[in-house]
């Protein structure tokens, strides 16, 4: 009983944070300049800005690949939870550092939590077989 409802937790967890992802990381392929008048400077370097939307995108798909069997693909939990401690500690630290404003904050944060979720998905897992 314990197992499948860490089965369930693992499936959850990756569906949402990949739901969560296609729906923040998509727009970002339409708001090159719109973050630039909302949040000067400008962005200056459209390949890192779209390089990144799309590794950022990219990564939702492994998140939803991870939701239809975490405990097959628990190696990949992994590179998941570096993925979003990578940009979540980023953020904090250039918020500590006053280089962002507290809405990239938030995104953050989510970020954290995730990868905290994922995490923990990850010692709960059993290997299989």
């Amino acid at each position: 009983m314990a197992a499948e409802i860490t089965m369930r937790f693992g499936r959850l967890i990756f569906l949402i944070a990949g739901i969560y992802g296609v729906l923040v990381v998509t727009p970002l392929y339409f708001m090159f300049d719109l973050i630039g008048r909302n949040d000067p400077p400008a962005l200056t370097h459209p390949a890192f800005f779209y390089g990144f939307a799309g590794v950022a995108l990219s990564w939702q798909l492994a998140f939803f690949i991870l939701a239809a069997d975490p405990a097959r693909y628990r190696a990949m939990i992994i590179p998941s939870f570096l993925e979003k401690f990578g940009y979540g500690g980023a953020v904090v630290v250039l918020f500590l550092q006053r280089r962002v404003n507290v809405s990239d904050l938030g995104f953050g944060i989510a970020d954290l939590i995730f990868g905290s979720l994922f995490l923990l998905a990850y010692y709960k897992m059993r290997q299989p077989g």
